[in-house]
């Protein structure tokens, strides 16, 4: 009796941990279904984010689907940071880790920026190379100094 009594909490976290598994496997199936209308997108824990043409959208992953979606054009974007921990960096210095990894995306004044958090600097890297091309190649583009470091 005594020693099924010290194997109970170790089944109760085997039936946590299949269960925590099971709830992110629906996210990355409702996932998979939604970006299907993408010509790029990404998922991780933190958030879910599509291009297609020259809109972003971007929300929070659940279960049923991403949840609170937003859509904004790169036409509007005036500059695309990445930061990690909240400080700006350039490609040439990238730290090997940090705590909170983002874009952020200004507009002109009347708009508020946007940041776009991710769970990886290489992935993060990557969208950000992927966009600062995109902005280059857009008629008109308002980005300010793509080339200069931060």
């Amino acid at each position: 009796m005594k020693h099924a009594l010290m194997w109970l909490p170790l089944l109760a976290a085997f039936f946590l941990l299949a269960w925590l598994g099971y709830k992110e496997y629906q996210k990355v199936q409702a996932y998979g279904t939604w970006s299907q209308q993408f010509e790029r997108a990404k998922y991780d824990i933190y958030a879910v984010m599509g291009q297609k043409d020259n809109n972003i959208t971007w929300g929070k992953p659940r279960i049923k689907g991403p949840v609170d979606l937003e859509t904004f054009s790169l036409e509007d974007v005036q500059q695309i940071r990445l930061l990690i921990d909240q400080q700006a960096v350039g490609m040439a210095n990238l730290p090997p880790k940090g705590r909170s990894i983002q874009l952020e995306f200004s507009f002109p004044e009347p708009k508020k920026d946007i940041l776009i958090p991710f769970t990886e600097i290489s992935l993060a890297v990557k969208w950000y190379e992927f966009l600062q091309m995109t902005l280059k190649n857009l008629p008109d583009s308002r980005l300010m100094n793509p080339d200069s470091p931060i």
